[in-house]
């Protein structure tokens, strides 16, 4: 089966900002998602370079308009490679190759009687290249997508009949519900095209950095509406108008669009290939704006995302995996830097690099290193049948393009394993003689990842390549088959040491944003909606707050004994302890309690630990829990027995 999946071609009046890494993300991830499974993929994307707006911005940068097009387009093209981004194709729509097959589709539409000749007058907005009838204007003056200050224009100008195809839309709207993703987008597509569809200019005279007619059209002073042009990329591309050499990948599977282009793409991308007899796209998946820490991102705030900045930082697969997952698929999003470093400690160097890094712990231990998954379904069918339906639940998120879910599905993996060593204690089944027992919990947990890996691979390629050779196996269409669909075990291997995939971030790598004030300030009523706002905000907030008993059941209390304690050089606050929880094995346990306690005081008694917390790195040293303590103003005091309890009795 053929796919074929788009961005959409950015626009060279700027650098590239999170939005553009956001849909070239969440499209690179489905391409890959698609070759995983054997599909036949092809994925496109580009920069998109005519009209009045990139003319006039070359001018002010005091440059010739190819030349200026030439450095915005390499710099898209550049950070996508960086950021390995897996195009098939490129494409520029200054490419000689997309010029012809625009101009062959304006020979094919005309012939059709479909583009006529007229005079237009009306009001345009240069930043949007596009006109509006008054009664759309804001005050009469304004655009209604994005405020400017419009124009009035009077020229001449080639029309589509766009008005000729609003019945067939709006049929194929009704027919194909999955059309438009997510379907609360399509209602604001709908009921615009049931407000009437006007013809629509396709061409201008008043500038001339665009796509000449056709030499057929013997009509030089033209140059093609920059929407005609901008979306004859995704068949030109496959040849379109030229040799038609990938053209068997059409119709598209997807094109991926922000919310703000959908009505280009959900209204006259259809309209114009009904007029080529193309058949249209399956899916059109439109996905929010982005803000950061809650405000919309802007120049003069000074708190707009650079995604290289990011990357530099903290790595691209982070910054992938972190957007994939924060948003769901259609609605904004919003860059927190503290949420990213959440996701990183919690999600990423938590459930998962640490779920890694104890299984390689304990067979180095047990075993030598060596993994055999023999006794594996002997001991674990309950945890392989819950790994088993959530991997089957993945595939209906993605085709979906609820990454979002997806990747909360996958991680209820990295749970059965962590949650398989805190159950089954490889270390007390090794004291008690039952290493076969002990193995198949490592295996188990081994297989956990490798399936898990597999899964994770479009969000994180790099990242699961190295999980995948520790394991001893290489992530591809076969291992996915094996491993995924026929849901065999890995077979008897070596397991290898890696460094830590997610060390620990402590503190923001970056600048945060500036506190960004309102351009205007707020009257009375916007007083009041604030208020409104905050008091809904608070009450949801202390809704929220409350828990099910089971829930707190789910934390793990137990008393311990402090067998061993230390001061952690350089750290005002750290002691590093060693406590009993009648495990057999002494936990560590980094504690911030240095300015209260000495580490003499501490030696032989009895602290209240959370058990089941997931293991966490400080200044380099692993902590294994928590000790429960209470903090005013005169000071913090630790949570004890009221009389001595044998270690590890449970707290409840």
């Amino acid at each position: 089966m053929s796919k074929y999946i788009t961005t959409p071609i950015y626009y060279v009046n700027g650098e590239a900002h999170i939005g553009h890494a956001y849909t070239t993300f969440i499209a690179d991830t489905m391409a890959r998602y698609e070759k995983l499974k054997g599909n036949y993929t092809y994925f496109l994307t580009g920069t998109d370079e005519h009209g009045q707006k990139i003319e006039e911005s070359a001018q002010k940068h005091g440059k010739p308009t190819q030349e200026f097009a030439d450095e915005i387009s390499a710099s898209f093209k550049n950070l996508w490679d960086e950021f390995e981004i897996g195009y098939d194709k490129f494409i520029r729509t200054t490419d000689e190759d997309h010029k012809i097959g625009v101009q062959k589709a304006f020979e094919v539409m005309y012939a059709k009687g479909d583009i006529y000749k007229d005079f237009y007058e009306g009001h345009y907005c240069v930043s949007c290249e596009t006109f509006f009838p008054e009664t759309q204007l804001v005050d009469g003056e304004f655009c209604p997508d994005c405020g400017r200050t419009t124009s009035v224009v009077k020229e001449e100008s080639y029309f589509f009949k766009l008005s000729k195809y609003e019945d067939a839309l709006l049929r194929h709207y009704e027919e194909n519900p999955d059309f438009i993703l997510p379907r609360s987008r399509a209602n604001e597509v709908i009921n615009f095209v049931k407000g009437g569809l006007r013809d629509l200019s396709v061409t201008r005279t008043s500038f001339t950095w665009g796509v000449k007619l056709p030499e057929s059209m013997n009509d030089d002073k033209h140059v093609m509406y920059v929407w005609l042009d901008a979306l004859m990329n995704y068949v030109t591309a496959l040849g379109y108008g030229k040799d038609d050499a990938n053209m068997d990948f059409w119709p598209a599977s997807t094109h991926f669009v922000g919310k703000d282009i959908l009505r280009f793409h959900a209204i006259y991308w259809p309209a114009f290939l009904m007029s080529l007899d193309l058949p249209l796209p399956k899916h059109i998946g439109a996905h929010g704006w982005w803000t950061r820490d809650g405000e919309k991102m802007s120049k003069s705030k000074g708190n707009v995302v650079s995604p290289k900045e990011v990357s530099d930082v903290y790595g691209v697969e982070n910054l992938r995996y972190f957007m994939l997952r924060e948003v769901p698929f259609g609605q904004d999003g919003d860059f927190s830097q503290r949420a990213f470093i959440d996701r990183i400690n919690s999600e990423l160097s938590n459930d998962l690099g640490n779920l890694l890094n104890r299984i390689i712990g304990m067979s180095g231990k047990y075993s030598d290193f060596e993994i055999d998954s023999k006794d594996v379904e002997k001991y674990h069918t309950k945890e392989l049948d819950a790994m088993n339906e959530a991997l089957g639940n993945l595939d209906g998120f993605m085709q979906n393009m609820q990454t979002h879910r997806y990747l909360e599905e996958l991680w209820k993996l990295f749970s059965i394993g962590n949650k398989a060593i805190e159950e089954h204690a490889p270390w007390v089944k090794i004291k008690e003689g039952k290493k076969d027992e002990a193995l198949a919990t490592v295996a188990l947990v081994a297989n956990i990842l490798a399936k898990a890996s597999i899964m994770l691979s479009p969000v994180m390629p790099k990242t699961t390549a190295i999980i995948a050779d520790a394991l001893n196996f290489t992530i591809d269409n076969t291992s996915y088959n094996e491993l995924v669909i026929d849901k065999k075990l890995l077979k008897l291997f070596n397991i290898k040491k890696v460094p830590p995939l997610f060390p620990r971030v402590e503190e923001p790598l970056m600048e945060e944003a500036p506190n960004a004030m309102p351009d205007d300030k707020p009257n009375d009523k916007m007083k009041e909606e604030l208020i409104a706002n905050k008091e809904a905000k608070k009450e949801k907030e202390e809704d929220d707050n409350l828990i099910e008993i089971g829930q707190f059941f789910e934390t793990s209390l137990k008393v311990g004994v402090v067998v061993e304690a230390e001061e952690v050089p350089k750290s005002k606050k750290l002691l590093k302890l060693q406590v009993d929880l009648g495990e057999g094995t002494n936990r560590q346990v980094v504690a911030g309690i240095k300015e209260f306690y000495s580490a003499e005081s501490l030696l032989n008694t009895q602290v209240c630990v959370v058990a089941n917390l997931k293991p966490a790195k400080l200044m380099g040293m692993m902590s294994e829990g928590m000790l429960l303590a209470a903090k005013d103003e005169d000071g913090l005091c630790l949570v004890r027995p009221e009389k001595p309890k044998k270690a590890g009795t449970p707290i409840g």
